[in-house]
């Protein structure tokens, strides 16, 4: 079953980069195959049969709170730049989070770095530790709850 699901994913990506031309279809068929016996040999991975519920809670659920914080950093950060005295309180911060997994911990990552503001400078065990440019809690448990807290909760739903 793993060599089915490789070859279909291969294949998929093939077909929406090459176009549906019957000798690329031909093409890419041949070279999906030829990747799928290479990387189901020598690469050691399972098959989530979960992965569409969570790309549907991903898309459904996460993806429109992103967006909005995304929105709410670029016009605090905007804000910030305009002023005639930047109001800065730069700092790192240890966050603590839940999530189990390293995917889940480098999606919570990457959410945080990618809102304006604040930078994932490196993952250890369950903390993230991040640089902001406004410490806002004075305790780590707020301050978690201020930098990831939203995102925390929405993804520990995705990857229970």
């Amino acid at each position: 079953m793993k060599y089915v699901a490789t070859f279909l994913v291969l294949f998929t990506v093939y077909i929406l980069l090459a176009g549906f031309v019957v000798q690329e279809l031909v093409l890419g068929a041949l070279i999906s195959v030829i990747l799928t016996i290479i990387i189901a040999h020598y690469v050691n991975y399972q098959i989530d049969w979960k992965l569409p519920y969570r790309i549907v809670l991903f898309l459904v659920l996460y993806l429109p709170v992103f967006v909005w914080q995304l929105v709410l950093a670029n016009i605090d950060v905007a804000g910030r730049v305009l002023r005639p005295i930047i109001p800065l309180n730069p700092g790192f911060v240890k966050v603590d989070t839940d999530l189990k997994g390293d995917f889940a911990k480098l999606m919570l990552a990457n959410s945080i770095t990618l809102t304006p503001g604040t930078l994932s400078v490196d993952i250890k065990d369950q903390s993230i530790y991040v640089h902001t440019v406004d410490v806002k809690g004075k305790t780590a448990e707020e301050n978690r709850e201020i930098i990831s807290g939203l995102f925390e909760r929405i993804l520990g739903v995705i990857f229970k």
